[in-house]
């Protein structure tokens, strides 16, 4: 570990000199990437100065041990027993910065939420869904703004796209991909019996133009005009725009906006963070796409969240977390159940000495 905390503390004063070259300086990505990265170290750098600092104090309390009359080695003894201490807890958080960091953290969330299972329960437990996200990230001080919307029969949603930006936003949102799994008694049900319904969600992590490179020849856009209800010209011009990527079959399909335009730019997004995913997953050696992985085929059975109504009840079947404040959850307040996730991903991976 020795050698680890020596070539991060290297690279800190490598690129905090890189910061004030004036190469970098005048190149924009280059210096976000810069930037980016000295901010990653400096926390890490920050403990291993103190770590430093605590074992020359230890040092220093068995030197003096070594010299001590009677009198002065209770104290002593106490201070090199703080002095331990100290350096087990700042080894611990040092152990926890070192952890192998998430390419996307730090990128904005695509959150697409469909009904599955259960008919039109399962389209107003996915605005459910929606809601509870949207207070989530009012909470969390980002921004959401919605790509695109299919609302069912009776206010929910047979589908919604949406973009999360926030630093912090994949971080936290990333663990709630999968089916989720709501029991209660539905508006449509007349004898108040508890039905069981399920709704999809995926996450994505918004990608880049320069970590996609998309070739406009590979593309196949298809313009058509809107359905449903919309604005004074949007359902009388052909603004609906679909775009399949044709070397993958991957297709999007944007039409809320007027402008045809912003349908196509809107689309591409979307394009670009699933074309993102497939890259990493292909990377990863996986053998299926991250969306069946994350959502199957949304069936309840696949469930990795419960939403029991009658017992207030809210369980994460991956951890085995359960939490008996439903309504405050659906209300946005997802910490408890966020922490809990990254805290197993956390001991997972110390475990399996990822440091």
């Amino acid at each position: 570990m020795i050698d680890r905390l020596a070539a991060v503390e290297d690279e800190y004063l490598t690129v905090e000199a890189e910061l004030s070259d004036p190469a970098i300086l005048t190149d924009g990505a280059l210096l976000r990437i810069k930037t980016t990265r000295y901010k990653e170290l400096t926390p890490i750098v920050t403990l291993i100065r103190a770590l430093r600092s605590v074992h020359e104090d230890a040092d220093a309390a068995r030197e003096l041990l070594t010299f001590a009359s009677a009198d002065e080695r209770d104290a002593l003894r106490q201070d090199l027993a703080a002095s331990e201490a100290e350096v087990e807890r700042l080894e611990a958080e040092i152990r926890l910065l070192l952890l192998p960091r998430d390419p996307n953290d730090g990128k904005a969330v695509i959150v697409e939420i469909r009904g599955a299972e259960g008919g039109e329960e399962a389209n107003l437990f996915a605005r459910d869904l929606f809601e509870m996200y949207s207070g989530y990230a009012t909470q969390q001080g980002w921004s959401i703004d919605v790509l695109s919307t299919d609302v069912s029969d009776l206010g929910g949603f047979n589908q919604i796209t949406f973009m999360v930006k926030g630093d912090s936003s994949w971080s936290h949102l990333k663990y709630e991909g999968g089916t989720h799994r709501v029991q209660r008694v539905p508006v449509t049900e007349s004898q108040g019996r508890i039905h069981t319904s399920s709704a999809t969600v995926l996450i994505l992590a918004e990608a880049e133009e320069v970590e996609i490179d998309i070739d406009e020849k590979d593309l196949q856009i298809d313009v058509y005009r809107a359905s449903g209800p919309g604005g004074q010209g949007v359902n009388t011009t052909d603004s609906a725009v679909r775009i399949t990527h044709k070397p993958t079959g991957i297709a999007v399909a944007m039409q809320d906006e007027r402008s045809q335009l912003q349908n196509r730019a809107r689309a591409m997004t979307v394009l670009r963070a699933r074309l993102l995913q497939a890259a990493q997953d292909e990377a990863d050696a996986k053998a299926s796409a991250e969306r069946k992985s994350q959502v199957g085929t949304g069936g309840r059975g696949e469930k990795i969240r419960t939403y029991n109504y009658k017992e207030n009840r809210l369980t994460d079947h991956r951890i085995g977390f359960t939490i008996y404040r439903l309504q405050e959850v659906l209300a946005g307040n997802l910490t408890d159940v966020v922490e809990a996730l990254a805290a197993d991903e956390r001991t997972r991976q110390l475990a399996n000495g990822d440091d």
